[in-house]
């Protein structure tokens, strides 16, 4: 602050720098000179500093010369200041004294008024209690004088008196009690309030009988007007819990013990459904008169109704739940599992039908909120009901996904048990005879956990071998009762004396691997189809965000990944079916050399069983697969198949062609013109035979392949095949 309050001498207009740059506070000497190089030389630098250095001494020597005498006569102004002070010190001294007793004073005064303040205060607290004491009183009085009045009138005119006159001497002394109460609770603690306390518990106690006797007489005798009176006596008072209680004890009580009877329910089919609509009954024609006082029925004239009470959710609700627990305890039961679901969902519709009588939003608010609406609520169990349906459905699966493989039911659109039972278990999950709106979050992870152990149970199987016996072969165990798979060829008395400690091998058949592809890919498209089911169920809880449900998909993806496998297993055993006829063609050198045999004209009978299991793969299984998966798995058969026959087949033709060569070195070596022993009738040598055979039986395995409907370019390794053999034909064909 001091630096830019400085002012500088102004220099020249030639200097190389501004002299403000001097007074920041960041200047730095190094950054100034590397700044003023960019303008000058340092020479010219200096010079320009040099300049400035005499300016700012000059103007230093010209400020203090100014301000000379002023330095020089400061100790002479300042001569007989000190008795100056002096003498200001003693009426400053008399003026604090007098400030101080100033302040005293005025203390005194502020502690004076204050006491008497809270003097005034206490006594005006004083006088409050002991007006609220004698308003207690008189009201006290003012009550008992009304009722000895009506007491001492003649019995003739007590008895001509009509209700509506009770009722608005009634009111008349629930309002006095209202204050009453009022003063009696601000006087508290006060010695003469306990003296009348006797009198206010008689005149309670009066007034309560007097109440109940009036309500009574207003609902026996169905009169509007004593009904109001007495409720608005009730509200006046603060007591609108006890003309409740009132209400539920005398008109609800009886009617409940008298319909809600365990034996009469039990002994009809449908004698819980008449029991509940008995009780919705109860509404319209027993408190038809307290809907309307109260404003809870429709046609209530707002200017007339009492507010404050609700006699659907305190009186009528509270006594309903009470019958049902103490009078019908087995309906809670959730032993039968069917007949808790018919119970609760009947149970639940009636509370849905008893919600819609209670007229207003406020009115179900309160119910919803009420301690027997949440009694009721807790009395279903339904965690052990799903426990136990969880175990039917988890024990019927569990039955169907064993070792052995069984045929679904006739009419089923699944081929195997296990796949049928898997649909009938989620099915049954959503199914109306089961599902339960609060038991949405367990039957949603009940279906996941099903088509997760199928998934499981469909990854054992690629476990298994495959077996050579079909499959009815290896289902016989289950009609003879062995859980043991029959392809084991075992002593089957050895197996029935004695169990067996150590569990076989389980196999599968081609056949049932076919069926498994069939119930999987049945399975994925039927699973759209559940969830279209599903997703009214979830409606019902509010549910709308159905995009967020990714775990049915995951499930689905799950169970694709098994069918690549799957294809695999059953690609592998078509195509080792397949080669196992078709490595019959080494055969064929031995049927023709030395044996004389005739030109061949036909295939091979091999061919033919080489292609026989295709056929019955697409003849038998074309109603249960996709046609377009059974060509791609005779493609890949076929493809693997004719790879390793083609290889054969270039073995058989090189190792006849080495044959060839050995005979003929072996004439030349000879030099002699004897028939050769391996020549025919027919002048085609066995080795001709051999090649022309092998021809025509890869012309006749490509017309079978077209037959199959398959294309002999998209088998690999075919082409190659046929331009072998073609080229070991023509050889026969020019060596004629």
């Amino acid at each position: 602050m001091e630096k830019s309050r400085m002012n500088l001498p102004k220099g020249p207009d030639t200097l190389c720098f501004d002299k403000d740059e001097f007074m920041k506070e960041d200047f730095d000497v190094d950054h100034f000179v590397s700044e003023c190089r960019k303008r000058v030389q340092l020479e010219g630098l200096r010079e320009d500093l040099e300049l400035y250095y005499k300016l700012l001494k000059a103007a230093m020597v010209e400020l203090i010369n100014k301000d000379y005498a002023d330095f020089v006569n400061l100790s002479t102004n300042l001569v007989g200041m000190d008795k100056a002070l002096n003498q200001l010190s003693v009426p400053l001294g008399q003026l604090r004294e007098e400030v101080l007793s100033l302040r005293s004073s005025v203390s005194e005064g502020i502690r004076a008024v204050d006491e008497r303040m809270s003097k005034q205060e206490d006594i005006r607290k004083k006088k409050m209690c002991v007006l609220r004491l004698i308003q207690v009183i008189r009201s006290v009085e003012k009550i008992e004088k009304i009722l000895n009045s009506q007491s001492s009138k003649d019995t003739h005119a007590l008895e001509a008196c009509s209700p509506l006159l009770t009722g608005q001497i009634l009111e008349r002394i629930a309002t006095e009690f209202n204050q009453l109460q009022f003063h009696a609770v601000q006087s508290k603690g006060m010695p003469l309030l306990d003296k009348v306390r006797p009198r206010i518990a008689g005149i309670t106690a009066m007034l309560q009988r007097s109440l109940e006797g009036l309500l009574l007489e207003g609902l026996q005798t169905s009169d509007v007007d004593i009904i109001r009176h007495c409720l608005r006596t009730y509200a006046t008072i603060d007591k609108t819990r006890d003309a409740e209680a009132l209400v539920g004890q005398i008109l609800v009580k009886p009617y409940m013990d008298q319909v809600i009877i365990e034996q009469v329910v039990e002994s009809h089919p449908d004698g819980l459904q008449t029991m509940y609509k008995k009780l919705l009954e109860f509404v319209p024609h027993h408190c038809r008169l307290l809907r309307e006082v109260t404003g809870g029925a429709i046609s209530s004239e707002k200017g007339n109704t009492v507010p404050g009470y609700d006699f659907l959710v305190n009186s009528v609700w509270p006594e309903i739940v009470r019958g049902l627990e103490e009078n019908l305890p087995s309906l809670f039961n959730p032993g039968d599992p069917d007949a808790f679901h018919k119970k609760y969902t009947i149970s639940m519709n009636f509370l849905r039908t008893f919600e819609r009588q209670c007229g207003s939003q406020a009115s179900v608010k309160r119910l919803r909120a009420h301690p027997a609406y949440h009694s009721f609520n807790n009395k279903w169990n339904l965690p052990v009901y799903f426990q136990i349906r969880f175990r039917e459905i988890a024990g019927s699966l569990e039955a169907a996904l064993t070792d052995v493989l069984e045929d679904a039911p006739a009419g089923s659109s699944f081929c195997l048990l296990a796949s049928h039972r898997t649909w009938s278990s989620l099915q049954r999950c959503w199914s109306d005879a089961m599902f339960l709106p609060s038991l949405v979050h367990r039957l949603w992870r009940l279906t996941l956990q099903i088509l997760a152990r199928y998934s499981v149970f469909i990854n054992e199987l690629l476990l298994r071998p495959i077996s050579n016996e079909s499959a009815k072969d290896i289902k016989n165990p289950v009609v003879t009762g062995s859980k043991d798979p029959s392809a084991t060829h075992g002593n089957s008395e050895d197996q029935g004396s004695s169990p067996s400690e150590t569990k076989p091998a389980a196999f599968i058949s081609s056949t049932q691997l076919v069926y498994v592809v069939a119930d999987l890919d049945r399975l994925q498209e039927q699973l759209p189809e559940l969830l279209e089911t599903i997703k009214p169920k979830l409606e019902m809880i509010g549910f709308k965000n159905f995009s967020s449900i990714s775990a049915l998909a995951d499930s689905k993806m799950s169970l694709s990944a098994s069918m690549p496998p799957l294809s695999s297993r059953i690609v592998q055993d078509l195509s080792e079916s397949c080669f196992s006829y078709l490595k019959s063609a080494l055969e064929v050198p031995r049927l023709y050399r030395r044996t004389n045999k005739e030109v061949p004209t036909t295939a091979s009978s091999y061919v033919d069983s080489a292609l026989k299991p295709l056929y019955q793969l697409q003849s038998g299984h074309k109603d249960k697969l996709k046609q377009a998966l059974i060509q791609q798995w005779l493609e890949d058969a076929l493809s693997e198949s004719t790879h390793k026959y083609c290889e054969t087949v270039s073995d058989i033709l090189h190792s006849v062609r080495k044959m060839e060569e050995s005979l003929k070195r072996l004439k030349q070596a000879r030099k002699t013109t004897s028939t050769n022993p391996g020549g025919s009738s027919s002048g085609m040598s066995d080795d001709d035979k051999i090649r022309l055979q092998l021809a025509l039986d890869v012309e006749y395995l490509g017309e079978q392949i077209q037959k199959l409907g398959l294309q002999t370019k998209d088998i690999k390794s075919f082409p190659a095949l046929t331009e072998l053999v073609a080229a070991a034909k023509d050889q026969t064909t020019e060596q004629l």
